[in-house]
């Protein structure tokens, strides 16, 4: 039992350095800190010790030329000239454990519920590695988001990495919420980048709700925070889900936003001096996506079915950073303000979402009838002016006049109340009875 009490220590003093390394600050331009010195590496953690005692952690982002390039987690007020920087030797690391269940805790995981301090049973690294693509297992078992428009025409499986698209307002958080309550698996990991505080506290007792909160981890990272720690709320919800997944356990995480993440780490590049590109996203944005969606999967004995959701700026699907990261996912779900207006919840639309390993995990039998039935919305959506003005006739179309008598009867079943929760099954079953008559 003592060796396990002490396991964090050793884990520290493994990853720790003997010969702590330091340099002087010389110079603090916005969120960045240049010294000269210490001996480190890109990624490392370090301490800068102000004049006035304090200890403000941060972590090396560059070099240029001959000085060092950190940045500190929080705001960098009070470093003078001359301060010392000092490097742990150490990567970033986050603590882990069963207990963290039901809490709120921010990218270093510190308490932010008021519950008291976080107690965990082992360090692990915040930026892990992807497993090797032999080290995981084809996904064949299909997982339950408790959303009917995503169990029934855009089944996932147990390991797939989905992607949420859609504009600001349009349902993304109600949604998660959702998901969070409903879905089959054994518990839910949340990170929330770059959220407003205010929308915090409402996302807690609104959208997740009291049963949600009880089997989920929720990682906060609010807008006023630096870009280092809503980079790190992402790779800490990652870390803390992949040790859950380590237990065997079936593991949904979400993290919102993709879009937030991705503009955290364009900060940071651009402080480190690297060169902008399309939309003024640096090379590494691109480059640390994949790194971090790669993390989730299914591993065999558990699995982390991840859910990225990623905003559309004016509802625009051709921007740089929407197109890559639905080439690096397994599907998207596309939120459709129009669908919103017209009080259709949750606004998915179905025609221009997809799951690609839906095919893996459904029967013949529902993919059949989801094929029959986007057909049918297709062909309406083609003709819904003419429909709508009186210019169609009856009989001219045997096909339209199907979709014409369906429609409405598929709408009412992708409109779900926030809090109904139907099942896997039950949804497959509802929609298998979806005929005109």
């Amino acid at each position: 039992m003592s060796v396990r009490l002490l396991s964090a220590y050793y884990d520290a003093l493994e990853r720790g350095s003997c010969m702590p390394w330091s340099g002087r600050v010389v110079q603090v331009t916005g969120s960045v800190v240049e010294s000269e010195g210490p001996y480190c590496s890109v990624g490392e953690c370090c301490e800068i010790l102000t004049h006035a005692g304090e200890r403000l952690l941060g972590e090396i982002v560059g070099f240029n030329g001959s000085r060092v390039l950190s940045m500190p987690l929080r705001r960098p007020e009070g470093i003078r000239y001359g301060d010392r920087v000092v490097a742990t030797g150490s990567p970033p690391a986050v603590g882990v454990g069963d207990r963290l269940l039901g809490r709120v805790i921010d990218a270093e995981c510190r308490p932010l519920d008021g519950s008291g301090p976080c107690r965990v049973e082992t360090q692990r690294a915040v930026d892990g590695s992807a497993p090797l693509p032999m080290e995981r297992v084809a996904i064949r078992e299909p997982l339950g988001c408790g959303v009917r428009a995503i169990d029934a025409f855009l089944t996932c499986g147990r390991g797939q990495r989905m992607g949420i698209f859609g504009g600001s307002g349009v349902g993304k958080s109600t949604l998660i919420g959702m998901m969070a309550r409903g879905t089959s698996a054994d518990l839910t990991v949340v990170a929330l980048i770059g959220e407003r505080g205010r929308e915090v506290r409402e996302f807690l007792e609104d959208a997740l709700g009291g049963e949600g909160r009880q089997r989920s981890v929720v990682v906060v990272s609010t807008s006023d925070q630096s870009p280092l720690l809503k980079l790190r709320a992402a790779h800490t919800a990652t870390a803390v889900a992949e040790h859950f997944c380590g237990q065997g356990r079936h593991v949904l995480l979400v993290v919102d936003s993709l879009t937030r993440y991705a503009m955290a780490q364009r900060d940071v590049g651009l402080a480190a001096g690297e060169p902008p590109t399309a939309k003024g996203y640096t090379p590494s944005v691109f480059s640390l996506l994949p790194r971090l969606i790669e993390r989730a999967g299914y591993f065999g004995r558990g699995s982390i079915t991840g859910f990225y959701t990623v905003l559309m700026e004016g509802d625009d699907q051709q921007d740089p950073l929407v197109d890559a990261a639905r080439s690096f996912l397994d599907g998207h779900i596309m939120l459709d303000r129009k669908l919103a207006i017209r009080n259709q919840y949750p606004p998915i639309a179905v025609l221009d979402s997809l799951s690609r390993l839906m095919p893996s995990v459904c029967s013949k039998e529902q993919m059949d009838k989801v094929r029959t039935l986007r057909t049918l919305l297709s062909e309406y959506e083609r003709s819904e002016d003419l429909i709508r003005i009186g210019a169609y006739q009856k009989g001219s179309d045997r096909l339209l006049d199907e979709a014409i008598a369906l429609v409405p009867r598929i709408e009412e079943f992708l409109r779900q109340g926030a809090d109904e929760r139907p099942g896997l099954q039950q949804s497959i079953d509802s929609l298998l009875q979806l005929t005109i008559g």
